[in-house]
C-alpha cells in the first residue's frame, strides 16, 4: 500500500508487518509534504489541471514584484559588482597574462583529454598507462 511522503516506516521484526506513521510537528500534527506544499502555496487548488485566471494573475504579480526588488538591490549596489569585477578577471585574460609568462594554463578538461590520449595510446608503456588513470581518476573526482 502507498504511503505519503515523509511517514517513517518500520518492519515490525515480531510480527512480520510493515507499519507506516506520519511524523509528528511541532504543533502535534502530521506534517506531511503535501501540506507543507498547501501552506507554501496558500490557498491554490494544486490539483487541478488549471489554475484560474486570477490565480494566475497573483502569480505573474509576485514575480513582477520579486524582479523590481531584484533591480533596486543592483541599482543600490553597483560599487559591489565593480568591487567584485576587481578581484576576479576573465580566464581568457589570465590565459594570455600566463601566454606572455611563457605559462600553458590548462582547463581541467584539457588535462584529461591528454590523458586518456596517452592511456590510449600504443606508445605508452605500463607504468605510464597506470600513472595516467590515477591521474584521470582524480579530475574525475572533481568533476
Amino acid at each position: 500500500q502507498a504511503v505519503p511522503a515523509g511517514s517513517h516506516v518500520r518492519l515490525n521484526l515480531q510480527t512480520g508487518e510493515r507499519e507506516a506513521k506520519l511524523p509528528d510537528s511541532k504543533n502535534g500534527k502530521s506534517d506531511t509534504r503535501e501540506e507543507r506544499r498547501r501552506k507554501r502555496l496558500g490557498k491554490v487548488d494544486v490539483d487541478s489541471n488549471s489554475f484560474t485566471s486570477q490565480e494566475l494573475k497573483k502569480a505573474l504579480a509576485k514575480i513582477k514584484e520579486s524582479e523590481k526588488a531584484e533591480r533596486k538591490v543592483r541599482k543600490r549596489f553597483p560599487a559591489h559588482e565593480e568591487e567584485v569585477r576587481k578581484k576576479f578577471r576573465p580566464i581568457e585574460q589570465l590565459k594570455e597574462e600566463f601566454e606572455k609568462l611563457n605559462v600553458k594554463m590548462e582547463t581541467d578538461y584539457e588535462i584529461m583529454v591528454k590523458l586518456i590520449g596517452k592511456f590510449n595510446s600504443s606508445a605508452s608503456t605500463l607504468d605510464e598507462k597506470v600513472a595516467a588513470l590515477y591521474d584521470l581518476e582524480y579530475y574525475v573526482h572533481q568533476v
